[in-house]
C-alpha cells in the first residue's frame, strides 16, 4: 500500500457483507455445527450445543410472542452475564423485538428514564446482585404490581410496562407475586412453534434489534439504536480479525449489556461457531483465571483494569493460562506497558486491540493477528472492512496529514441507525454525508494506522500549549512502582490549566511525589509534568471499567478549593 497523503483510510471489501439476520445466520450456523458446543455459563453450571441454544432461543421466542409482543416492541434486560441474556439476544432478534440493553448500575430513577424514554413493554431483570436489588426498585416505581396478574401489570410511573421477568437462580430464595419467573416464562413457549418461523421470515437486516444507552457528560442517555445488520457483520468481523474458529473458547469477563460483551464476544463466537465462556456474572479476576484453565479457553477478552487485576492477582502464577492466543483489549485506552505484559505473562501473543463506540457497532478500527507488535501495542490497527474513517480539524473540517491530531469521523455499514426518538441529537452526531463524529481525537500515520489520543473534552491547554493526558499516562506507566495512572486536566488562574495524575501504586510498593516528578524530569518536557499527584487505591469507573475522569477531576476541584469559573 502507498503511504497516504491525507488522513482518511478505507476497509477492505472482499468479503462481502451479511445482509442475513441475525435469527437467519445464527440458524445456519446451527444447522452446519449442531453438536459443537455453543456455551458455557460456568457460575450457572450450564452448557449448550449450537442445536441445544437453537432450541431453547426458539422456545423463548414462542413464549415472548405469547406475552403478546409483537415485531419492533421494545424489551428490556437488566441483568449481569448469564444464560438467560444470552437466549434473549437471540430470541428477540428472531422475532424482530429490540432488546434494550440497561445498565446493571442503574437505580429507580435511571431505569425509570430508560424504560419510558424508549417505551419498554416487557422487563427481565435479575432479582437482586451484590448490593442492587433490582425487584425493590421496579416495586418502589409500581407498589400497585403487588395485585396484578402475571403479564398483565398496569403502572402509573411506567405506563408501557406490561410484563417483568425476574431470573430465578438456585437458591434466589423469593417470591413474587405479579411477576413472571424466568423458568415459567420459559416453561410457556412452545418447541417448534409455527408463528416463531412466519415472524422470522418477514424481518430484513436493516430493521432495529438492539438499544443501548450511551451517555455524554451533560443530559440524559441517549439510546443508540442498532440493526441486525449493524452489530452481525461487525461481531464477524471482529472475529475474522481474532482469526476465530470453531476450535476456539472464548471468555468474556465483560459485560453484555455493553457491546463489548454482547458485540465483540456473543456474535463474535456465534458467526464463527466458536464457544462462549461465561466465567461470572460479574467480573472477579481469580474466577476468570481459574475458567481460562480449566475451560481451556483461546481467547479472553477485557477493558485494561480486568487485565492489571488479573496480572497482578497474588495466585496468578498457579494457573496454566498456555492455552491462550487471542482476545481483545478495549473500552479505554489501552496502555502500552499492560499490552506488552498480556502478550509476554498470559501468552495472549496475537491479542488484538479494537476501538469504536456504542454508535458504531461498536469498532470502526482494530489491529489483527499478524499486525507487527510495536504497531499493536501503540495504536488501535487500521480501517475496519467496509468502514471508511478519517481524522479532521474540529474547527474546519478539513481532514488533517498523517501524524496530525484531529477528530476521528466514521462511516459505513455500523453507524448506527440513529438515537431512538431523538432526531436533532441524531443529526448532531451524524452529519449530512453519513460521517459519525466521535468526539476523539486521533492521529493516522502513512500507513493507516490510529493511534487514539484523547477524547476533545479532556485535552488539557496549559499556558496555550496542547497536552494530551494518554501520552503523560502512558509515560507515567514505564515506572516501575506504578501500576495504573489517570491524568487529568484542573483549573488553574496562571496557566488557564494544570496537570493532575492519580497513580495506583503496585502492591506492597511506596511511592512518593518527588519521585515520580524526578522520574519525569529530563524526559519529558517541563509543562507536562504534573503539579499534581495523588496516590489512590482505585478510580472511580463505570461498571464496564471505563474510568470516569469527570469525577477525578470533580474530586480534586472540591479537594484543592478550584472554582472553574474564577481560576478560567
Amino acid at each position: 500500500m502507498s503511504a497516504l497523503t491525507k488522513s482518511m483510510a478505507r476497509g477492505a471489501t472482499d468479503v462481502p457483507l451479511i445482509e442475513q439476520t441475525l435469527g437467519d445466520f445464527f440458524d445456519d450456523m446451527a444447522a452446519r455445527r449442531p453438536e459443537r458446543e455453543a456455551l458455557v455459563s460456568r457460575h450457572e453450571g450450564k452448557r449448550y450445543t449450537y442445536r441445544e441454544l437453537q432450541a431453547a432461543s426458539d422456545r423463548l421466542a414462542s413464549a415472548l410472542l405469547g406475552l403478546g409482543l409483537a415485531p419492533g416492541d421494545r424489551v428490556g434486560i437488566w441483568s449481569h452475564n448469564n444464560a438467560p441474556w444470552v437466549l434473549m439476544q437471540i430470541a428477540t432478534a428472531k422475532v424482530g423485538l429490540i432488546l434494550v440493553n440497561i445498565n446493571p448500575a442503574y437505580r429507580t430513577a435511571e431505569v425509570e428514564y430508560a424504560l419510558n424514554k424508549v417505551g419498554c413493554k416487557a422487563l427481565v431483570t435479575m432479582a437482586r446482585f451484590k448490593t442492587s436489588n433490582y425487584l425493590g426498585m421496579l416495586r418502589e416505581l409500581a407498589p400497585e404490581w403487588a395485585h396484578g396478574q402475571p403479564g398483565q401489570l398496569e403502572s402509573a410511573a411506567l405506563p408501557h410496562l406490561r410484563a417483568v421477568v425476574w431470573i430465578d437462580a438456585p437458591g434466589a430464595g423469593v417470591d413474587e407475586p405479579g411477576l413472571l419467573r424466568f423458568s415459567q416464562l420459559m416453561a410457556s413457549g412452545r418447541a417448534n412453534d409455527p408463528r416463531v418461523a412466519e415472524v422470522q421470515g418477514t424481518l430484513k437486516a436493516t430493521d432495529p434489534i438492539n438499544i443501548q444507552f450511551t451517555s455524554g457528560t451533560t443530559g440524559f442517555p441517549k439510546g443508540a439504536t442498532l440493526t441486525h445488520r449493524n452489530i452481525l457483520n461487525n461481531g464477524f468481523f471482529i472475529g475474522e480479525c481474532m482469526r476465530l474458529t470453531p476450535e476456539d473458547r472464548l471468555c468474556i469477563p465483560v459485560p453484555l449489556y455493553h457491546c463489548f460483551g454482547m458485540v465483540l464476544g456473543n456474535l463474535a463466537c456465534l458467526t464463527h461457531g466458536a464457544t462462549i465462556v461465561y466465567p461470572n456474572d460479574g467480573f472477579d479476576p481469580l474466577t476468570v483465571l481459574e475458567t481460562v484453565q480449566a475451560e481451556k479457553c483461546t481467547g479472553l477478552h477485557g477493558v485494561p483494569t480486568m487485565f492489571i487485576a488479573e496480572l497482578d492477582h497474588p495466585r496468578f502464577p498457579e494457573f496454566d493460562l498456555s492455552t491462550l492466543r487471542t482476545g481483545i483489549m478495549a473500552g479505554s485506552p489501552c496502555p502500552t506497558e499492560v499490552m506488552k505484559r498480556v502478550v509476554d505473562q498470559m501468552h495472549l501473543r496475537e491479542i488484538t486491540i479494537a476501538y469504536g463506540m456504542t454508535e458504531t457497532s461498536p469498532v470502526s478500527c482494530q489491529s489483527e493477528a499478524d499486525t507487527p507488535l510495536d504497531k499493536r501495542v501503540s495504536t488501535v490497527g487500521k480501517v475496519q472492512p467496509h468502514l471508511e474513517v478519517k481524522i479532521v480539524d474540529p474547527a474546519t473540517g478539513e481532514i488533517v496529514a498523517p501524524g496530525v491530531a484531529g477528530e476521528l469521523c466514521t462511516r459505513g455499514y455500523a453507524v448506527m441507525h440513529g438515537y431512538w426518538d431523538d432526531e436533532p441529537r441524531t443529526r448532531e452526531a451524524i452529519d449530512a454525508e453519513g460521517w459519525m463524529h466521535t468526539g476523539d481525537l486521533a492521529t493516522m500515520d502513512a500507513e493507516g494506522y490510529v493511534n487514539i489520543v484523547g477524547r476533545i473534552k479532556d485535552m488539557v491547554i496549559r499556558g496555550g500549549e496542547n497536552i494530551y493526558p494518554r501520552e503523560i499516562e502512558e509515560f507515567l506507566y514505564r515506572h516501575p512502582k506504578v501500576q495504573d495512572v489517570q491524568v487529568v486536566g484542573l483549573p488553574d488562574k496562571r496557566y488557564g490549566e494544570e496537570l493532575c495524575a492519580w497513580i495506583i501504586p503496585k502492591p506492597g510498593q511506596a511511592l512518593a511525589e518527588d519521585e515520580v516528578r524526578d522520574f519525569c524530569k529530563g524526559q519529558i518536557a517541563h509543562y507536562k509534568v504534573p503539579k499534581y499527584i495523588r496516590f489512590v487505591t482505585e478510580f472511580p469507573m463505570t461498571v464496564t471499567g471505563k474510568i470516569q475522569k469527570f469525577k477525578i477531576r470533580d474530586a480534586m476541584k472540591d479537594q484543592l478549593g478550584l472554582d472553574e469559573e474564577k481560576t478560567a
